[in-house]
């Protein structure tokens, strides 16, 4: 064969002890495999990287993405958005916002917006606030419909969060909810700050954006549901695993919830 392929016997023997190698990575593959189905395929190669630094196991992240390669696991990837403007009805706000999406601090800038689901010609809505300095989901809302308490009982129950004198700045798009006479006196109520997308421009909001995108493709995308209270009952789920269990590399490795508590002890 050797002759055949004009290959040196040399090449021979050195597979035939490569071979014969262990794995020097098989505890490591092990763990990525098992993180990655914890998490059911959410996680790619950085947040997998910064979960073994957690657990105390320091390789390189360029070292993670070749093993994840070899094994296979590639995480899900992301949609489309619902879009809530119904023409110029209702006041805008100015967008104070200006795409300065950091925080020093938690409660100081919300964001929220509407998305869409569909399951089995049913529909499901879901409106949630998104802390700039967490990216925590502060509160959310998730019903059949987008009448106007999806939003309005949404935010009773973020400013029932509120410690006393928070009064962050609440950003959305143009949507007609958040130009409803009900929702802005709620928002002016509370002293709150209004502040609002230019009208089509989603990189104004692109936190919320974002949230909806990773959701979506992590627990929706390919996925089957029964109906839409079995929906419901799984986003309720991921909004909870995403706030106390999902690290954020943006976080240092931390969870939302994490990085809010570490926060608040420094100050």
């Amino acid at each position: 064969m050797l002759q055949v392929l004009k290959l040196p016997r040399s090449a021979f023997y050195y597979q035939t002890k490569a071979s014969k190698r262990t794995d020097s990575y098989a505890d490591e593959r092990a763990l990525i495999t098992s993180i990655f189905h914890q998490h059911k395929g959410r996680y790619g190669y950085r947040r997998i990287h910064l979960e073994l630094r957690n657990q105390g196991i320091m390789i390189n992240h360029k070292t993670v993405q070749r093993l994840m390669g070899q094994l296979n696991l590639k995480s899900t990837v992301r949609p489309k958005r619902y879009r809530s403007y119904k023409g110029d009805i209702g006041k805008t706000a100015p967008n104070i916002l200006n795409r300065d999406f950091t925080a020093t601090r938690p409660d100081e800038k919300w964001v929220t917006d509407v998305t869409e689901f569909k399951v089995k010609e049913q529909k499901v809505y879901l409106s949630p606030v998104v802390d700039l300095f967490t990216q925590e989901v502060v509160a959310y809302n998730v019903t059949k419909n987008a009448r106007l308490p999806l939003v309005t009982d949404m935010l009773t129950s973020a400013l029932s969060k509120l410690k006393a004198g928070e009064k962050p700045i609440i950003h959305s798009d143009q949507g007609w909810q958040y130009r409803h006479r009900s929702y802005q006196q709620m928002v002016a109520k509370n002293g709150l700050t209004q502040s609002m997308s230019r009208k089509g421009n989603c990189l104004d909001n692109a936190v919320a954006e974002n949230f909806f995108a990773l959701l979506k493709t992590e627990m929706y995308h390919g996925k089957y549901f029964k109906d839409a209270d079995a929906l419901i009952e799984q986003i309720k789920e991921y909004i909870e695993y995403y706030n106390t269990k999902r690290i954020k590399v943006k976080l240092k490795g931390l969870t939302p919830i994490e990085y809010r508590n570490q926060a608040l002890q420094a100050a």
